[in-house]
């Protein structure tokens, strides 16, 4: 009698390799079972070492972290009950500085109100003694401007360098007028060189419609001055391109006409 095999049958396979299979199948998962468990030995390890090295060093641990949480209290109170009262101090007692700068600015007896600006008067302070007797506030480092500029304007060339230097400007207006009053102070001490550095600086310091073609005129000037006509070229030229509504820029034809 014929056999005929139906469709979609498949001869079962060999139990011999079914069983093979299977203990392949076990040999992988063991095999992998091993590998992970030798990670979380290698952790475990690591672990332990990290918690003996603090319970070893726990003492040295805390004292660096109370350090540093001392040095942050320390901080805090100072700024708050030191720090701050004297910075307040400080521009209570400049109050009567500034005001005689400012009346000598506007011309009312200069030479003598720059000198009391510096030096104190009516029982206050003046800029020196603020510089001496509050350093290290805001006070201070702005009365070293002051000083500079009435030094400046005073014909102390070389104290106004050394003020206007120890300036630490907290502003883009103050800082390139600092830079460009010590350009005019060695302008007057006939450091020319020098001075052309500055007016750089300045213009250089901030980009505005005050400062920037203030600074480049004067360094224009002073490069035609120094027979350096190509560099005034160029700054006149900023000028008239970029600052053609400031004052510098309303005559600045003539000035390129130099320049050529």
């Amino acid at each position: 009698m014929a056999t005929y095999n139906k469709r979609g049958y498949k001869q079962p396979k060999p139990e011999d390799e079914n069983t093979e299979n299977q203990v392949n199948q076990f040999d992988e998962v063991v095999a992998d079972g091993s590998a992970t468990a030798e990670i979380f030995n290698t952790l475990d390890d690591k672990a332990g070492r990290i918690e003996g090295f603090v319970a070893k060093n726990q003492k040295l641990i805390f004292g660096v972290v109370g350090a540093f949480a001392g040095i942050a209290l320390v901080y805090g109170l100072y700024f708050k009950f030191v720090a701050e009262p004297n910075d307040k101090e400080a521009a209570n007692e400049m109050f009567q500085a500034q005001q005689y700068f400012t009346q000598a600015e506007q011309g009312f007896v200069a030479d003598s109100l720059y000198n009391l600006a510096l030096n104190g008067g009516e029982g206050k302070y003046g800029f020196l003694r603020i510089m001496q007797d509050y350093s290290g506030t805001e006070a201070a480092n702005l009365a070293q401007y002051y000083a500079g500029l009435a030094y400046l304007n005073t014909g102390k060339y070389k104290e106004a360098i050394a003020h206007l230097e120890k300036y630490k400007a907290n502003d883009n207006i103050t800082k390139p007028l600092a830079l460009g009053a010590i350009g005019d102070a060695f302008v007057e001490n006939e450091q020319k060189q020098e001075a052309l550095a500055y007016y750089i600086k300045a213009f250089k310091a901030d980009n505005n419609d005050f400062t920037t073609p203030r600074f480049l005129f004067k360094a224009g000037t002073l490069a035609l001055d120094l027979g350096k006509k190509e560099e005034a070229l160029k700054y006149f030229t900023d000028i008239k391109e970029q600052y053609a509504t400031s004052i510098e820029g309303a005559n600045i034809d003539g000035y390129i006409g130099l320049a050529l």
